[in-house]
Order: structure tokens, then C-alpha cells, then sequence
């Protein structure tokens, strides 16, 4: 990761899903189920609950990379003894993963027989420790510095590390100087490098700045292998609220194999990350992402869990003392994680004043179609034009939940039923969960507005821009028919 102004915004995603594959059948009996060897099964992305841990230079360096806590001329045990403190500080957060920088420097000087102190220590005490190269500071061009170096570098890591079930490979950070085919064919060429490294211990990123993992991921070569995959707010300038933010890992087409290997925010900067969050595009940003992998049962690592000097990171250590920066931005992470449960945030409105309700995707408003004042009627979208059937109260219930009462009618919104697509109607209010919504604020004015009755979203049918288009409930899929600006009148 680099917070640089040149930093392109370049994230390519494709929509749609794949079954995980597995290779190396090891044996095949009639009339008995297909065994795969234990090294060859694909570790569940969401088995990965992580933390970077970073070099104060933030991992480019022309010299040998020494992480955060550690000092070049630490021995092996002392290298060893300090990675335990910062080690066990991760995993009574949570962590049960650590990602950690390599580069030819660190591993052709002498201070990679005290490097691997970090590696081991943490590999011994069951953590996964996914291992990854970067450019030189002086290059950063994203494609390889130097070919006989960067083999040499993977073979002394695959000589001590490729019999370690805890111990991953992440060919290359960030490789956005490559197109994607070229980028997949020197992947091809590292699996031919070292054939005796487990597939499924092997982390290719995504083409560009580690966002098209799904292009890599596609390649046939690379099915047993685990992907890596960025995301960051100045990645993709265009998005604000949360929900646009949960659709960068909806895209994500292979799941069961991607892993979140960056993604983060200022955690020095007093941000209450667990609070709505206005028209903070940090806290939309990382609310959405947590909410994205947690409901996608994607595993995560956090850039960085411990880097000196880093307004990101969410740890920082001092004598030995490892301190959480931020209390609520760890509370999100662990929520990724699935480790907690949290409270989205909740809306809150003037009990007393109306509303419109306008879709993010069609710019329409809620509307009570043909101004009807029967139970029953219809609700669909329609150019707002300031009538009473477009405009709304919202009556606070608690916890989160509110009644929507149209103005004209004096009924409220409801829904007859559990069942997706169901349309919504207006109906006497009358206190059942099927009239009471979740209201979450997304940022930016923006809404979540969820019945607690179905679990379901308000949603516009078909993802229409057109005037008379019906609004039923339907699952939460973060899309821009699903998102609602409510403006006070």
C-alpha cells in the first residue's frame, strides 16, 4: 500500500461466482468418494483474520525491510523474543494471520537469518503468516526490479518455508505494471519455478493495484490458488456512501478463494468508526468494506496492524507495549472477522417534519401511486413533484426502527408479506414488525431502509429508472435502487 497523489484509481470488477476447485486428486477408488490430500484443500478465505505488519517505510525500500518493533541488528532470539509481544497483542485482538514484506535485500543479507525469527515465531505459535514481495522504494513501477534477484529472493524462501502448512506466498504486491496477461503468465512461470509449493498456499494479487483479481482468478492454471485482492477510498473516488462500498467485494467472483489482503483507514484521527458517519468518506469507506467481507465470508487483513509512524495503524508500540489506536475501528475489523456483533448505525429524524424518500439509482421519489388513501395501495416511484403522496414522517420506534407514515393517507408503509419481490403497500398502522423498518444511516444522506419483519430492503423493482415503477422488498445486495436519500421538507 502507498498514500502517493500519482496513485491511480484502478480497480477492475466483473460480476458472478465460481464453485471452489481443487487439483492433485491423490486417489480415486471405485465406488468410494474423491480424497484429496490434506496440503492440497484450499484454506476457507474466511479463515484469514489478519493484520499487516509493516516496515516504518511502508514496505518500499531499496535496503533489507525491517518491520516495525525490530531494529537491523537484533539477533535471531531477540528478533524471536520481540515477535512474541507484538504476535500475541494480534491474536488478543483476534488475529489468527499476519502478512509480512520480503524483498531481495532482506533475503540475500545477513539479516535474514534474524528475520525469519518474526516468520517462525509466528508460524510456531499458529498463526497464518502470509509472506509477500515488494518493489524497491526507487522503483515501484509494478513489475519485477530485477528477475535473477526476485527468483533467488522466492528460493530462499521456499527452501526454509514450503513444508510450513502455516507459511503462504504471495508472489507479488500490487503488480499494476503489468496487463493481465502478462501478469498470469508470470505467475504461470513462478509455479514452475517452484512445483513443490502447495498450490493452495500460493496468493496471487489482482492485475492493476491488486483489483482484478477476478481476471487472474478466471486462469485455469491458478484454481487451487488462493487471490489477493486491495481496495482503498482513493482507488475509487466516484464512491460515498457504504452500501457503493459493499459492492467492490460483492463483484468478487471467487469468494471461497479471495482474500482481502489490504484495505484501511485513519485510525489516529479520533474517527468513531462504529457511529453514523456522515459525510465521512473514511468511515463510509470502512463500514462498507466490513460489512461487504463479513457478509460475503471473505477473510481480511488490515493495513497495517502495526506500522511505526503509520496514521493507519490500528496498533502501536512503545517499550514493548502494544496499544489499540482506535478502539472502534478495531471493533469493526473483528466484525469482519465475525468475531462481534455490532449495532449498524442507526438514522435519526425530526419526529415532527416530512419527507421525501429519493432513489440513489433513478432520482425518484416514494410515492403513493395514483394518491390513493385505500389500505392496499400501491407504492411506486415517480419524478417528485412535492404532492402529500410523496412526502413521508418518520416516527421513531427505538433501536433503530421506525414507521413510515405517508402525509396524504395517514397509512403507512407495509408489507403483506415475507417473500422476496413482495410489493410494498400502505396499510392503517397497526404495530406489526411487517410496518416497522430499519433505517441505517449510509452516509452522505444517504439510507439502508430494511423491513423487520422479511430482513428485506426497499427496494426499486428491476433496478427501473422509469416513472410508475413498483417498490417491493428484496434482498440486500447494496445495488442503487436499494439506497434512499431522505430529505427533510
Amino acid at each position: 500500500m502507498k498514500r502517493l497523489l500519482f496513485y491511480l484509481p484502478l480497480v477492475v470488477l466483473f460480476a458472478g461466482c465460481t464453485k471452489n476447485l481443487k487439483e492433485n486428486i491423490v486417489a480415486k477408488i471405485p465406488g468410494e468418494k474423491t480424497m484429496l490430500a490434506k496440503s492440497e484443500l484450499l484454506t476457507a478465505s474466511s479463515d484469514f483474520k489478519g493484520m499487516n505488519w509493516a516496515d516504518p517505510a511502508n514496505n518500499f525500500n531499496d535496503n533489507a525491510l525491517v518491520i516495525s518493533g525490530l531494529n537491523s541488528s537484533d539477533s535471531y532470539a531477540t528478533t524471536a523474543a520481540k515477535a512474541i509481544n507484538i504476535v500475541n497483542a494480534f491474536k488478543q485482538r483476534g488475529a489468527n494471520t499476519i502478512r509480512i514484506p520480503i524483498n531481495p535485500p532482506t533475503t540475500s543479507s545477513a539479516w535474514w537469518n534474524s528475520y525469519v525469527g518474526a516468520i517462525d515465531t509466528a508460524a510456531n505459535s499458529g498463526m497464518k503468516v502470509i509472506i509477500a514481495y515488494w518493489e524497491a522504494y526507487s522503483s515501484q513501477d509494478g513489475v519485477v526490479d530485477n528477475l535473477t534477484q526476485f527468483w533467488a529472493m522466492w528460493q530462499a524462501v521456499v527452501n526454509r518455508y514450503s513444508g510450513n502448512d502455516n507459511v503462504y506466498f504471495e508472489v507479488f504486491n500490487e503488480p499494476h505494471g503489468y496487463s493481465l496477461a502478462n501478469l498470469n503468465n508470470l505467475y504461470a512461470d513462478w509455479l514452475s519455478h517452484y512445483p513443490n509449493v502447495p498450490r493452495n498456499r500460493i496468493m496471487l494479487d489482482g492485475a492493476g493495484y491488486a483489483g482484478d483479481v477476478n481476471g487472474v482468478g478466471a486462469d485455469s492454471r491458478f484454481s487451487s490458488c488462493l487471490l489477493s485482492f486491495h481496495d482503498y477510498t482513493w482507488f475509487e473516488p466516484n464512491k460515498h456512501t457504504s452500501a457503493e462500498w459493499e459492492t467492490a467485494i460483492n463483484a468478487l467472483a471467487y469468494p471461497d478463494r479471495t482474500v482481502v489482503t489490504e484495505f484501511g483507514v485513519p485510525m489516529t484521527t479520533s474517527v468513531d468508526y462504529l457511529a453514523a458517519p456522515g459525510s465521512n468518506v473514511d468511515a463510509t469507506y470502512y463500514q462498507g468494506m466490513t460489512n461487504g467481507i463479513r457478509n460475503r465470508g471473505i477473510g481480511c487483513v488490515y493495513w497495517p496492524g502495526l506500522c511505526t509512524g503509520d496514521y493507519y495503524s490500528i496498533t502501536a508500540v512503545n517499550g514493548g507495549t502494544v496499544t489499540t489506536t482506535n478502539i472502534s475501528g478495531l471493533t469493526r475489523l473483528q466484525y469482519a472477522w465475525g468475531l462481534t456483533n455490532i449495532t449498524q448505525p442507526a438514522a435519526t429524524f425530526d419526529g415532527n417534519a416530512w419527507y421525501k424518500m429519493i432513489s440513489l439509482l433513478s432520482g425518484k421519489a416514494v410515492d403513493v401511486y395514483n394518491s390513493s388513501t385505500s389500505n392496499g395501495g400501491t407504492i411506486n416511484q415517480w419524478a417528485y413533484w412535492g404532492g402529500n403522496n410523496q412526502q413521508w414522517k418518520m416516527t421513531d420506534l427505538g433501536s433503530g426502527k421506525f414507521a413510515i407514515t405517508n402525509r396524504n393517507s395517514n397509512k403507512s408503509l407495509d408489507t403483506p408479506s415475507n417473500s422476496g419481490g413482495t410489493g410494498i403497500i400502505q396499510w392503517d398502522y397497526w404495530g406489526g414488525v411487517n410496518q416497522q423498518w430499519n433505517i441505517i444511516d449510509i452516509g452522505f444522506g444517504y439510507y439502508q431502509v430494511m423491513n423487520v419483519s422479511s430482513g428485506m430492503a426497499l427496494d426499486v423493482n428491476g433496478g427501473s429508472t422509469a416513472n410508475g415503477a413498483s417498490i417491493i422488498q428484496w434482498y440486500w445486495n447494496a445495488g442503487g435502487n436499494q439506497q434512499w436519500q431522505i430529505v427533510k421538507l
